[in-house]
């Protein structure tokens, strides 16, 4: 497989699926040596099963390492660390991970109990779990899926899951899309396998799943990630570590140049989406400075849900959120934040009900 070339198939049976895909690829020739020590990173942000358009399918996974402990690779890890707000273990039960070590006897890896080491990455100093630079080989199995807050995610962001509690924190208080390029200098990513079954085209933490049922195979996440923004009607500037990650040379954003290709007639049909309007429609009442992404991506639907029951017009105060909040006053607030306002919602993060029936009492008394 070249580096500018993306490869898809269709369809419902995904492990297998999954293992077409990756002979099609020659996945088993691109790794030094039975003896690699190969880390597969899911995207299990949150305690959502794969249905609602939020995590990675544990089949396509499975299928990655049938593929592998075929070949003789079987010095294999799962890891991943989840958003901030819930405990990775618990998404990992939920999402049937924790199943899939069982039968499969591949260990799966915490990453919010790992340590942190200080990396340079591409000139930023960031502090990445240590488990990472014990891997030989690392092949990203991101969701193609909507942001609420950088539009899109997909391979570039995937790898914020490889990063302690603290620095998501961190960065968040630095805007996001300029740690998330500088990441990408500092994690290589050597193989992707892209969850296109039923992500999310709004929000991350999944509720409005867009069935698609494909898998897609890459070596360049940054072409990965040019290409996502394609689907989903945005030009790569709009999500602007897409560019970043390119000019630190990550990989290419370059579309003109990249090789397209189903590896079966079905994935050839249009796969174009309309372009995801839901966090538009909500985001004008609310002022985000700093924010996490489980407090934020927890706001959007509870607003969504106040819109579709007709309240949202009637609240007129705008809701501050983000870490940015700290030390402030005001009238409206959510998370411990923004505690110094009049009215808040109390959570570290507050979940997406609390959330919902803290808002929906203040605008019945106001």
């Amino acid at each position: 497989m070249e580096k500018n070339q993306i490869l898809m198939i269709s369809g419902t049976d995904y492990r297998k699926m999954t293992k077409r895909l990756l002979e099609e690829a020659g996945l088993s020739g691109l790794i030094p040596g039975k003896d690699c020590r190969i880390g597969i990173k899911p995207n299990l942000v949150s305690a959502s099963p794969a249905s609602n358009g939020a995590t990675t399918h544990p089949e396509i996974v499975a299928g990655i390492i049938e593929y592998l402990q075929e070949r003789g690779f079987h010095n294999l890890v799962m890891l991943e660390g989840s958003w901030v707000g819930d405990r990775t273990m618990e998404t990992a039960k939920v999402c049937g991970y924790d199943v899939l070590s069982r039968e499969s006897q591949v260990p799966f890896l915490d990453m919010q109990k790992d340590k942190g080491i200080r990396k340079n990455c591409g000139g930023m100093e960031l502090e990445i779990c240590r488990t990472v630079f014990d891997l030989d080989f690392l092949i990203n199995v991101p969701v193609l899926k909507g942001h609420c807050q950088t539009k899109i995610t997909c391979a570039l962001k995937n790898m914020k899951g490889l990063i302690p509690n603290r620095e998501k924190r961190r960065f968040h208080s630095m805007g996001l899309h300029k740690p998330i390029g500088h990441l990408n200098a500092g994690i290589h990513q050597d193989f992707i396998v892209v969850d296109n079954i039923c992500g999310d085209l709004d929000f991350e933490d999944g509720g409005n799943p867009v069935e698609m049922n494909r898998i897609l195979a890459a070596l360049d996440p940054v072409l990965v990630d040019a290409y996502v923004c394609s689907l989903l009607h945005y030009e790569t500037e709009d999500v602007p570590y897409i560019g970043l990650a390119e000019a630190l040379g990550v990989g290419s954003a370059d579309l003109g140049a990249a090789d397209i290709r189903a590896v079966d007639q079905e994935s050839v049909k249009d796969v174009s989406v309309s372009r995801p309007e839901k966090v538009v429609e909500v985001q004008d009442h609310v002022n985000e400075v700093e924010s996490c992404s489980a407090c934020y991506g927890y706001l959007i639907p509870a607003l969504t849900k106040l819109k579709e029951e007709g309240l949202l017009s009637e609240l007129n105060e705008k809701i501050w959120i983000g870490q940015g909040c700290r030390g402030r006053s005001g009238e409206l607030g959510v998370g411990n934040c923004t505690r110094g306002f009049a009215h808040y919602a109390e959570g570290c993060p507050p979940t997406e009900e609390q959330i919902y029936r803290f808002l929906k009492e203040y605008i019945g008394k106001h």
